[in-house]
């Protein structure tokens, strides 16, 4: 999993944190100082120094900021700008993403989902930390769109699944002889505020199950394979096994939020649409859980089947993939 890190220290006269700082706003678009700090400095003390730098990369141009909507003291939420996304990419080491934050998204009601995303990301690294696993700053990627059916590509939703974050954990566990058992665990992520209704939540719920039997039709033409010939699912092309779908509730008080996953429960449990894919591991917890708990507590709620909470849906397990 990489780094980050990806310039020269000495280039353009930046820092190390600096150098580390660039990646992270440009992979997750929106963070606060604080976010920073415990995602690339967890032992420091305050949000002064990741501050300091995020000035220099200011007066660079490679940053900015806008005034989070919801703070009262004026709390600035950074992002990478145009100059600072054309040198991360120059690097070579993340992708390039189409999307690239703007002054004008930076300051929309977006804010608070887009910073729930990566808080949620930040509770799974934490407690990779203690926990002795590997999940670092840039091992999970908002927004990456999957097709989930053949056609037009202008059907928007109709042809992609898109989840708020894809999130790669490696997890260790020592074995009978003494050594260690490392595993990959993949989650499609989702994150609620309160502020979707519960069917379209439910929708989504089917979208996954579609792309989980989602197998691409061959083009018309000369290179057609002959009937009946192998084909496989879209995921396996992306996945070694098909990632664990963690939805993630906040926004609300407990008991609100309880509420929400009895309902989005009833519906899945009466979508007939969802039976076919009763095997999928789905499951609901919220992010105050999450933070507290970590991944491996028994915090989350099957979307189907037995209602009672449990660590299931994030153990490693059979569909998980062994990285040694």
């Amino acid at each position: 999993m990489p780094r980050p890190r990806f310039l020269d220290p000495t280039d353009r006269g930046l820092s190390q944190l600096g150098q580390e700082i660039l990646p992270v706003l440009y992979r997750h678009r929106l963070l606060a100082a604080g976010q920073l700090t415990q995602l690339l400095r967890p032992a420091a003390a305050s949000t002064r120094y990741i501050r300091r730098q995020l000035e220099v990369l200011h007066g660079r141009g490679l940053v900015d900021a806008s005034v989070r909507r919801t703070s009262r003291a004026g709390e600035l939420l950074w992002y990478t700008t145009a100059l600072g996304c054309e040198v991360v990419e120059s690097g070579g080491e993340l992708a390039p993403r189409a999307y690239r934050m703007t002054e004008d998204a930076a300051a929309s009601q977006l804010q608070e989902h887009t910073l729930a995303v990566n808080d949620m990301g930040l509770a799974f690294v934490q407690h990779a930390r203690r926990l002795g696993d590997e999940c670092g700053p840039l091992d999970w990627d908002p927004e990456v769109a999957h097709r989930v059916r053949d056609g037009d590509s202008r059907l928007g939703d109709e042809a992609f699944l898109v989840p708020d974050s894809v999130l790669r954990y490696i997890h260790t566990t020592p074995t009978g002889d003494g050594s260690q058992q490392r595993m990959l665990l993949t989650f499609f992520c989702e994150i609620d505020r309160a502020t979707m209704s519960i069917a379209r939540l439910a929708a989504k719920l089917h979208a996954y199950a579609r792309y989980a039997r989602y197998t691409p039709q061959p083009a018309l033409g000369r290179g057609r394979p002959k009937a009946g010939g192998y084909r496989r699912e879209a995921w396996r092309a992306r996945y070694p096994s098909f990632p664990r779908i963690l939805l993630v509730l906040d926004g609300a008080s407990p008991s609100q939020l309880a509420k929400r996953t009895d309902d989005l429960r009833a519906l899945a449990a009466a979508d007939a649409r969802l039976q076919p894919a009763a095997d999928l591991q789905a499951g609901v917890t919220t992010l105050e859980q999450l933070r507290i708990h970590g991944p491996f507590a028994p915090i989350v709620t099957p979307v189907l089947g037995n209602p009672e909470p449990t660590d299931v849906l994030l153990r490693p397990s059979a569909t998980a993939t062994s990285v040694a």
